[in-house]
């Protein structure tokens, strides 16, 4: 059968019976976190299971770990994370959204980076947990022709839970293929002048449509034990960096705004303040009844904002007497974040192309 493929090529100088092969292209493959396939018992599971057995997220012995995780923890947590999943779902396109903003992101910066390099690159995503996965996307990359690969993890500040996780996945993808492309990951970007305007710019715009100016930004980022930054992960001193980086580009003083951590798990000492506490100290014994919060760690509004910030710490700040809570939302595919995302991929790709 005759293959009309415009995009399947004899290589130049090559006999005329050589298969025809993709043309050379370069692939530029976005990662985030990750998403249950459902909000269901078993979907949960699957996805809980995969990424609390990560040991770049939870680094116990197998043998201490596993036998606590599939005998107690994914009997028991599939049912409170699927439904605090269900009060989030995007319905109407039946799945969470993580995976529907991600998604929009992914179209936006291809149509960014079409208009600034034409179809000589491809852009994607993928997901270090659930679908789809980064090995599959690996494979349709390298399978239309890409040689080169440019992965780029959507976390402003580095963390070995995140960042180098990713990272980890995607050389895995890498080590089944035969002919492998070139590739290239993107580093954190917490400190970017374009990054920290974008934040400040949300900011901004959250405090013109509130009622009564915030009496205080917290800046809460996802946390992890406290023992990993003494191990030498920078992600502590990255959050702290982009914090002072948005409140010298807002011109604040250090009182309009300060620096906390959530999603605590497990029974180590994680980074302080904890967010959940720390709100509820705030409205209690300092009087701040007018909160504002922002999550500058994640590059899309998930379950982590959407439900924990949103629903769990807010009741927190309310219940010690707090009273008007403003959440400013995560970048998103907001123009600016898409211009922002798409100016650090055309400088990762220098050397390549442009």
């Amino acid at each position: 059968m005759k293959n009309d493929n415009p995009d399947l090529k004899v290589p130049a100088h090559a006999a005329a019976d050589h298969p025809r092969i993709p043309r050379q292209k370069i692939g530029v493959l976005i990662a985030n976190l990750g998403t249950p396939d459902g909000y269901d018992y078993w979907s949960m599971r699957r996805y809980l299971n995969e990424f609390l057995s990560d040991r770049r997220v939870i680094d116990y012995p197998a043998w201490k770990w596993q036998p606590l995780l599939q005998l107690i923890i994914l009997t028991k947590r599939p049912f409170s994370s699927g439904a605090a999943y269900k009060s989030i779902w995007n319905e109407e396109r039946g799945e969470s959204p993580l995976m529907s903003i991600t998604k929009d992101q992914t179209a936006a910066i291809a149509t960014e980076i079409d208009k600034r390099f034409g179809d000589e690159v491809e852009v994607d995503f993928c997901m270090r947990y659930g679908n789809p996965s980064t090995e599959s996307k690996v494979r349709e990359m390298v399978a239309k022709g890409c040689t080169k690969l440019l992965f780029f993890p959507l976390y402003p500040q580095y963390a070995g839970a995140t960042s180098a996780t990713a990272n980890d996945q995607f050389f895995r993808a890498l080590m089944k293929e035969k002919w492998q492309p070139a590739a290239r990951t993107v580093p954190a970007y917490f400190d970017n002048p374009k990054y920290i305007d974008a934040l400040a710019q949300s900011v901004e715009t959250a405090y013109s449509k509130a009622e009564t100016a915030p009496d205080l930004l917290v800046v809460s980022y996802h946390g992890m034990p406290k023992r990993y930054l003494i191990e030498g992960d920078p992600y502590h001193c990255q959050c702290q960096k982009t914090t002072r980086l948005l409140k010298e580009r807002l011109g604040w003083s250090d009182e309009k705004i300060t620096t906390t951590f959530q999603s605590v798990f497990g029974p180590e000492e994680w980074l302080r303040p904890y967010t959940v506490e720390e709100v509820a100290r705030l409205a209690s014994e300092e009087g701040k009844k007018n909160i504002a919060i922002i999550a500058p760690a994640f590059s899309a509004d998930c379950i982590e904002t959407l439900e924990e910030i949103n629903e769990e710490i807010q009741e927190s700040f309310v219940e010690a007497g707090g009273e008007r809570f403003l959440y400013v939302p995560c970048l998103n595919a907001e123009p600016a974040h898409i211009g922002v995302l798409s100016d650090i991929i055309a400088d990762n790709l220098k050397g390549w192309i442009g």
